[in-house]
């Protein structure tokens, strides 16, 4: 499993698509269990730390499983490539899920599910800014749809709610940033042979380790015995259905359809969250949040038909 990933040599990679939507429909779950944990009086460093507490396990035992089953996968992890790994993991996972935890305790789950939504276009800006990869100016019309409804959602929460927006809109959208550049970052990384599994098993892990250690630090060991029950069941879910199977799927896609393509599958995450933020949390959801919402997912789906056409040289 350490081999460099296959992908159809041609063509349309459908299991590659499946995988990401997948993953993004599960990261989609993250804000819910985060509100619901947050319920409980729970810190932000000791929620992300019981996240990963849950999580790394997971990661060290498919770790494991695939060194027993690959002889030839500890050839390909050199120091640089494991350091750059732990590196990118660190991006990826900890610093830009601290931030979005972080945003969470100003900003509602929809809200902060559609400001993160953000990131392909920041994945598009940052190939071509950084990475060597051709822009293709047909995709910045529906980024600026989008970008037209965050704004109209922005306005909306500062007139109606604004306790807290300003500071919470930033913190997701640095989570984002950190996010599209970690995409740029992994897809390269996992490229020179190190393989999805793999690259996600150890950059996951670091991350974990880093989280924990904040967590410790900041609330004691005692404090995890203190939690309640219900906690520890929607760290569990947190860390299972928003953390270990969307990374394992979404960075398995990406190992076959790019960075790029990753990201524009992403439309489906949205409106996912939102009909579980007002079934489960009870959020409003009021009709400028539908027009504001309406036109973040419409700028996403041209985005998406301007990246295929682009990828197809039509």
């Amino acid at each position: 499993m350490s081999t460099a990933p296959t992908r159809p040599s041609s063509g349309f990679d459908t299991f590659g698509y499946g995988l990401a939507i997948a993953g993004s429909v599960l990261f989609s779950t993250k804000g819910i269990f985060i509100k619901l944990a947050y319920g409980y009086g729970v810190s932000t460093e000791m929620l992300l730390s019981l996240r990963m507490v849950v999580a790394l396990p997971v990661y060290l035992l498919i770790l494991a499983s695939l060194f027993r089953h690959d002889p030839g996968l500890g050839r390909a992890l050199s120091p640089r490539v494991v350091l750059a790994t732990m590196a990118i993991g660190i991006l990826g996972y900890y610093v830009s899920s601290y931030l979005d935890f972080l945003g969470l305790n100003f900003v509602s789950a929809q809200y902060e599910r559609l400001v993160l939504f953000t990131y392909p276009f920041f994945v598009v800006l940052f190939g071509a800014w950084f990475f060597g990869e051709r822009l293709v100016w047909r995709v910045i019309p529906p980024m600026l749809v989008s970008y037209a409804g965050l704004v109209v959602l922005f306005g909306w929460n500062l007139v109606t709610a604004p306790d807290g927006i300003v500071a919470g809109t930033l913190l997701v959208l640095g989570s984002a940033i950190t996010f599209a550049l970690y995409q740029h970052l992994a897809r390269r990384q996992m490229a020179r042979g190190l393989g999805s599994a793999a690259f996600t098993c150890i950059a996951m892990s670091t991350a974990a380790v880093c989280a924990i250690l904040q967590g410790v630090v900041v609330e004691g060991p005692a404090a995890y015995a203190a939690l309640p029950v219900e906690v520890w069941v929607l760290g569990l879910a947190l860390g299972i259905f928003g953390t270990v199977l969307p990374s394992l799927l979404m960075n398995a896609g990406m190992s076959r359809i790019g960075a790029r393509a990753t990201a524009s599958t992403a439309a489906i995450g949205p409106v996912v969250t939102i009909g579980m933020a007002v079934a489960i949390l009870g959020e409003p959801f009021s009709g400028v949040d539908a027009l504001g919402a309406g036109l973040v997912i419409l700028g996403s789906v041209l985005f998406t038909r301007a990246e295929r056409r682009a990828r197809s040289g039509s």
